[in-house]
């Protein structure tokens, strides 16, 4: 805690060091995926797609808490590279289903061993216990 007798250690605070680690893991994954022409954030909504084919814009900002018009680019440029497709929704015709192409389902799988390998990396100073108990925290917080 800061306090009148000491300066603040900014390399103890929790926004500190949850930015570097973000940073970090960030730049591994980044290097992984740019073969693929993929940012971190355009894997994750393949990710939640790769769930459940066929959300909304707005469920797939709501699922990754990325702001609608953030949302919007990144589906624009995995569209782009044929990975996804936007068909009109059935319930409403102002809004529009976003869905896997045949190219975007085959990556499934060699893109989850390139984020299982990301993880190892961005964890391998962490025991097994450790890995876990830092997804319960960073569950907690992201709440």
């Amino acid at each position: 805690m800061y306090n009148d007798y000491m300066s603040y250690d900014i390399e103890k605070s929790v926004g500190f060091l949850l930015a570097k680690a973000y940073q970090r893991g960030f730049g591994i994954f980044r290097e992984q995926l740019l073969p693929y022409n993929i940012t971190p954030p355009q894997f994750s909504l393949l990710a939640f797609l790769w769930q459940e084919d066929g959300l909304s814009q707005a469920e797939l900002s709501e699922r990754s808490q990325i702001d609608r018009t953030t949302m919007g680019g990144l589906v624009d440029r995995l569209e782009e590279e044929g990975l996804v497709r936007r068909d009109p929704h059935p319930d409403d015709r102002r809004a529009y289903r976003v869905c896997l192409t045949a190219r975007g389902k085959s990556i499934e799988a060699e893109l989850c061993g390139l984020a299982d390998t990301a993880t190892v990396t961005m964890t391998e100073k962490l025991s097994g216990r450790e890995v876990e108990t830092l997804r319960g925290l960073l569950a907690k917080l992201r709440k």
